[in-house]
């Protein structure tokens, strides 16, 4: 019954990235298009580089749902842990595209600098630029959000990650804004200076990203806050005189735990087994990351 609950649950998760990235899509395909033609008519450089920013985070989400889909594949003889750590591959892969579009804005915005610089004169966008920049800003900062919320509600690194992505795509749209309306007031070189500084901030939340994807890979602990509340928690269930060792691990977007608790050694080994069951059951329903609790019983020395 409790390994059909995990496997509901992780069905369930399913289903809303599943929903997150249609919607992100499908949002994405429209906007690409409108922010092409827009750069095409209005004669902009910035929003056609935008245009394209936006039709790379339709790829970065397709990748988000092979990882989750990949993810959510049932344990099996060869992978008898399950598969959650592809997941981990996948936002380690949407790190890097996030990187790349970073500095690809970055070095755009130098050789514009360095272009004016040398006296190379640069085209006056026109108005429906501007307005497609603004369309864009407010657009991909509601998919951030939105995004996210879902990425928390499933504890769900890959699309936590695209949720990024739709906010480096709103800074780069805000770069967008202010270059075309800079361009517009006489000052054609705010463009590349906003890219430069835009590119800046991508990098960082690729980085971070990515420093969260390698966590996650590598066995690291849950945060103090989770443990402590895990500790609370185990010494609350009746026959539980201490906690002698907590450890925890991060698989994935799921928590491994493995406790060793005191009871009292004269009981007999029926009545440890079910504190041990109790503390067991308890941990899986009470934190709903955790895939699996271990729990091992040390008769209880009064220290």
């Amino acid at each position: 019954m409790e390994q059909e609950n995990k496997e509901n649950g992780s069905q369930t998760q399913q289903k809303i990235a599943m929903r997150v990235s249609g919607v992100s899509i499908t949002v994405n395909l429209v906007l690409s298009l409108f922010k092409l033609l827009a750069g095409i008519l209005a004669h902009s450089g910035a929003m056609l580089s935008d245009a394209v920013h936006s039709a790379s985070d339709v790829i970065s989400t397709i990748v988000v749902i092979i990882g989750v889909k990949l993810s959510g594949k049932k344990s099996d003889a060869e992978h008898q842990y399950g598969h959650e750590r592809l997941e981990c591959v996948s936002a380690i892969i949407l790190a890097g595209l996030l990187f790349a579009t970073g500095v690809g804005i970055g070095m755009s915005g130098i050789k514009s600098i360095l272009a004016g610089s040398k006296g190379q004169k640069i085209m006056e966008p026109g108005l429906l630029a501007l307005i497609a920049a603004v369309v864009s800003i407010v657009t991909k900062e509601w998919m951030f959000w939105y995004t996210r919320a879902a990425a928390k509600k499933i504890s769900s690194g890959a699309l936590m990650a695209d949720a990024w992505h739709h906010r480096s795509d709103a800074l780069s749209s805000v770069g967008s804004f202010v270059g075309i309306l800079g361009a517009r007031l006489g000052c054609p070189i705010m463009d590349p200076i906003a890219s430069v500084v835009i590119c800046i901030f991508i990098l960082k939340a690729a980085i971070d990203i990515f420093k969260d994807a390698i966590d996650r890979m590598v066995d690291h602990s849950c945060d103090e806050e989770t443990e402590d509340k895990m500790r609370q928690a185990v010494l609350e269930v009746p026959g539980v005189k201490g906690v002698d060792v907590l450890q925890t691990r991060l698989f994935g977007s799921k928590i491994y735990v493995d406790l060793e608790i005191s009871a009292d050694g004269q009981q007999s080994l029926n009545d440890a087994h079910a504190i041990a069951e109790r503390v067991h059951h308890m941990i899986e329903n009470t934190f709903q990351d955790v895939k699996h609790c271990m729990v091992h019983v040390n008769p209880y020395t009064g220290k």
